[in-house]
């Protein structure tokens, strides 16, 4: 069978969206304007559906646009218009304007949203023109409510918005809005005192008018983000204000985030709080005032992050260049001025190689208070080595104009001595390199000055050969001991920022409900790479269990660094090579992600286990249950059955009738008895899809009543003027069937059925006056397999009937309740929320 001659699936139709902040920015009117301006170019327009509000601008736009009629449809005795999808579709123009993106369309459409409806014309490959407003955005929902103090039921995920290849916004001043609205130009005139002094006063629509812009913004800036990863471009582009701060874990740090939040706010900027963690000792912070900046960060609204890098300079201004960052914010040293003559220091250096990134310096009272220097290949560091130099050429000398000086001079023995005493200095300052030199310099200007025969390098006696190789001898010794005190010291300090990285990775595995991703993230961005993965070979191919970052690894031989686990499970890293030092700390990560993956499959393995043993566990429990609860009804059958088909019985047509009677009633009782069954059965496997639109108490109570034995005993209080709930029909009239048959069977007649509503949110009480709960058992009144009237009860009925009324309502987004019905009894509570849809601009009510 050859595939050539199929027909191509049609490419997907793109999106473009008109954003604003509120009703009557002008989205209508701009999307008309786009319309007109394609199909002046030649494009094929037609409009799907576009709300003109009455406004005669955005009417006058339709003129020469063809309008797809619309479909009618009713609803609770109401008629109502939508875009007619598959007329669209068998259109099927180059572009469709569709208005009102979040619009919920009427019940019994074939989707409940308008943008279910936007999809399809894209997937068929529509091109669609399409408005939102902000206050529609799922996300920004309860935001809304609480700036304008209106919920708002009509809603589009944000991802909706987010895959539209083209998203403008469509801006206007909160003044020149009102000054809009106020001329008749959005609103009717009976509407327009009310919209001004509630939902549309000037703060209000500053607010949303800040969403729409920081939403918008967010969105371009995940654009831009995303084109520079794949153009791998790490210049700085100054597209958004961003600011790092970096501190160094001192005490200064407070100062410096509190700075820097001040600087990003008035830049409008965002915050990230940088540390660098490295091993000259320097980053010996405790956990303890790790917490506490991290908590101050988060409390100024910053981000926080930890980097791992010897080189701090070009490992903060790689990190500020990954983020694009425009600004850095720095400690001013606290080094000394000597110091900063033979190092530069951090600032300096970052001051130097910032490029187009602003450095701000931020003075503190920890500035000049010491000395402090960066490592080199020697573990006493370049100031160290620089003052050591100077100190081995200086003393010497020194130490001999101060003797030459004197005029009686000093005996030979003190001199050695002072020479000596050189030497030890300039090895515990430098090391052993310029105490040689000390040494040498010092051996030589005792034999010319201060042994005879004088100024001479001469050596005549054995004591002076013996003086000046024990000077060298000396500096040789403690020379060896400074430097294997400093390299013990940065091996310390080394250990010290390895045991902090991994007590943060116990932490993330301990705490976090995903640790494997959360760990490998933290990792990644420790060590600064690309991409950090765990591959496990199953079958013979490695497949990739757990990933942070880009362009993960599908191969250990992918990778630039490899750890092996074991044979078959690899840890794998992008984007550097890591020092020998770094895969200490690696594989011990590794070993905790391995760890962490058999505790997660143990633990889903458990969770398997105890569903198999709650399964077994309720087979039973329903076996031992409804074994007499199934007989009863059969044997009542059977035995009326037989008593009919007796031969030598002369039945009256009363005896008939009651017989046929007692088969119903029998009947009935065995299919209430297996629907719940069922039911639970369903709710266990979680097979329950509600199908969710309004419906009233009012129809509901009445269908149930129809399905409920003595319905006469129950007195109805339901107002026909109640909201509607959103709600499925059948599974409400199934829960409310349901209670009702269990307060008629253990309660008291008459049972009442009130309703009410508040706080969006409409409650119907089931109430009942019999012997009610005991005392604290309205928690389990809803577990399946429990009587109201415990296990001495002989009321027909296995305790399935409030357990599946429980999971249908909760699977509706309602709740349900028992609560004592004051003077005995038991009163169930069942609440869902109300629905109103108001067919008006954009759903503002």
């Amino acid at each position: 069978m050859t595939t050539e001659n199929a027909p191509a699936k049609p490419r997907r139709g793109e999106l473009r969206i008109y954003l604003g902040a509120a009703p009557g920015v002008g989205k209508t009117f701009a999307v008309l304007g786009e319309a007109r301006r394609r199909l002046d170019r030649g494009t094929d327009v037609v409009v799907g559906l576009v709300e003109t509000h009455g406004r005669e601008k955005t009417a006058a736009l339709l003129d020469g646009l063809e309008v797809v009629p619309r479909r009618r449809a009713e609803h609770r005795g109401r008629a109502f218009e939508e875009m007619d999808v598959d007329a669209v579709l068998a259109r099927a123009p180059e572009v469709a304007v569709v208005d009102e993106l979040a619009h919920t369309n009427v019940p019994g459409s074939r989707n409940a949203k308008r943008w279910q409806d936007v999809e399809e014309l894209l997937e068929a490959g529509i091109d669609v023109l399409s408005t939102v407003n902000v206050q529609h955005l799922q996300s920004l929902n309860d935001v809304v409510e609480r700036i304008t103090g209106v919920t708002q039921q009509e809603t589009v995920p944000d991802e909706v918005v987010r895959r539209a290849e083209q998203l403008e916004l469509v801006d206007i001043t909160p003044e020149a809005l009102r000054r809009r609205l106020a001329h008749g130009n959005v609103y009717p005139a009976e509407r327009i005192d009310a919209a001004l002094g509630n939902y549309f006063r000037p703060g209000n629509l500053t607010a949303l008018r800040e969403l729409a812009l920081l939403w918008v913004a967010d969105q371009v800036d995940v654009a831009l983000q995303r084109y520079r990863a794949e153009q791998r471009i790490t210049d700085t582009w100054e597209a958004r204000e961003r600011v790092v701060a970096s501190i160094t874990g001192g005490p200064e740090s407070e100062t410096l985030i509190r700075r820097a939040s001040r600087i990003a706010t008035r830049a409008g900027a965002e915050l990230q709080v940088v540390h660098i963690l490295r091993g000259d000792g320097l980053a010996g912070i405790s956990p303890a005032a790790m917490a506490r900046y991290r908590k101050l960060a988060e409390e100024v609204g910053a981000t926080f992050h930890t980097v791992v890098g010897d080189d701090v300079p070009s490992a903060l201004l790689d990190f500020a260049r990954g983020v694009n960052a425009t600004q850095l914010v720095l400690g001013t040293s606290r080094r000394s001025r000597v110091a900063r003559l033979f190092d530069e220091g951090i600032g300096a250096a970052v001051v130097r190689r910032s490029g187009p990134i602003d450095v701000h310096m931020v003075t503190h009272s920890e500035a000049g208070g010491r000395l402090r220097t960066g490592l080199t290949a020697s573990p006493l560091g370049v100031s160290r080595l620089v003052t050591g130099w100077v100190l081995g050429i200086v003393l010497p000398v020194l130490v001999t104009l101060v003797g030459v000086s004197l005029p009686s001079g000093l005996d030979f023995a003190t001199d050695v001595i002072a020479y000596v005493l050189v030497t030890v200095v300039v090895a515990l300052v430098g090391g052993l390199g310029p105490a040689l030199v000390a040494a040498v310099l010092g051996a030589g200007l005792l034999n010319f000055f201060f042994t005879p025969p004088l100024y001479t390098l001469n050596v005549h006696t054995p004591q002076n050969l013996v003086t000046l190789i024990a000077m060298v001898v000396v500096a040789v010794l403690v020379a060896l001991v400074v430097d294997q005190a400093a390299r013990r010291a940065a091996q310390a300090a080394r250990a010290r920022t390895e045991a902090a990285l991994l007590a943060s990775y116990a932490r993330t595995v301990l705490t976090h409900a995903n640790p494997i991703e959360r760990l490998l993230a933290k990792v990644r961005e420790n060590f600064a790479l690309t991409s950090v993965t765990l591959l496990e070979k199953q079958d013979g191919v490695w497949q990739c269990v757990a990933t942070a970052g880009e362009h993960p690894c599908a191969d250990p031989d992918e990778a630039d660094a490899d750890i092996a686990v074991t044979a078959d499970v690899h840890l794998t890293l992008r984007g550097r090579a890591l020092p020998a030092a770094d895969r200490r700390v690696l594989e011990a990560v590794a070993g905790q992600a391995f760890l962490a993956l058999r505790q997660q499959r143990a633990a889903a393995a458990a969770a398997r286990a105890e569903r198999k043993a709650e399964a077994t566990e309720l087979r039973t429990t329903l076996l031992s249950a409804v074994g007499h609860d199934l007989r009863t009804p059969l044997t009542s059958i059977k035995a009326s059955i037989g008593s009919l088909r007796a031969a030598d019985l002369d039945l009256s047509e009363e005896d008939t009738a009651e017989l046929m009677e007692a088969i119903e009633l029998s009947a009935d009782r065995l299919a209430g008895l297996i629907d719940n069954l069922l039911d639970s059965s369903r709710l266990a496997t979680g097979a329950v899809r509600p199908h969710l639109r309004p419906v009233g108490y009012d129809e509901v109570v009445a269908h149930a009543l129809s399905n409920v034995d003595n319905s006469d005993d129950v007195v109805v209080a339901v107002d026909d003027r109640l909201p509607s709930v959103l709600a499925d029909p059948g599974l409400l009239e199934r829960v409310v069937a349901n209670v009702l048959d269990n307060a008629l069977r253990h309660g008291a007649a008459p049972v009442s059925a009130r309703a009410s509503a508040h706080s969006g949110q409409v409650e119907l009480r089931i109430v009942d006056h019999g012997k009610g709960l005991r005392k604290g058992a309205a928690d389990s009144a809803f577990a399946p397999f429990q009587r109201l009237g415990g296990d001495r009860d002989t009321t027909p009925g296995v305790g399935l009937g409030l357990s599946v009324a429980k999971g249908f309502t909760e699977a509706m987004g309602g709740t349900i309740r028992a609560e004592d019905t004051p003077g005995g009894g038991l009163t169930i509570v069942l609440s869902l929320p109300a629905f109103s849809v108001e067919y008006e601009e954009e759903g503002v009510r």
